[in-house]
């Protein structure tokens, strides 16, 4: 079985490394991902935002020499993440987590 995903886009935000309480390093990023074919409706090309997880290195890095607009390639993985709310609601949802990011194009502040 293979569980692999590959990325390339731009940052929509400037990405912020966060601590757990564990001490684990954690960066949430969007990347935004120009499809390849356009809109039958407008005749343009759409763009889908996905978030993705980074963690440890892959965080500290991403956020040291990435900023808003930066290109990258993400190898990544799919997990199912489960969410409750209450006791009454839950729902699940495929969270993106990265293996690997290239920096394809950085863009870093004077």
């Amino acid at each position: 079985m293979v569980n692999q995903v590959i990325l390339v886009g731009r940052l929509v935000y400037d990405p912020e490394l966060r601590t757990l309480d564990d001490g684990k390093k954690v960066a949430t990023i969007t990347l935004a991902l120009q499809r390849s074919f356009k809109s039958a409706d407008s005749g343009t090309y759409e763009t889908d935002f996905i978030r993705c997880t980074l963690w440890s290195g892959i965080a500290e890095n991403t956020v040291q020499y990435c900023k808003k607009g930066s290109t990258l390639g993400i190898k990544a993985r799919l997990a199912q993440r489960f969410y409750e709310i209450d006791d009454e609601k839950s729902f699940s949802y495929p969270e993106v987590i990265a293996e690997k990011v290239t920096f394809i194009n950085t863009k870093q502040n004077a």
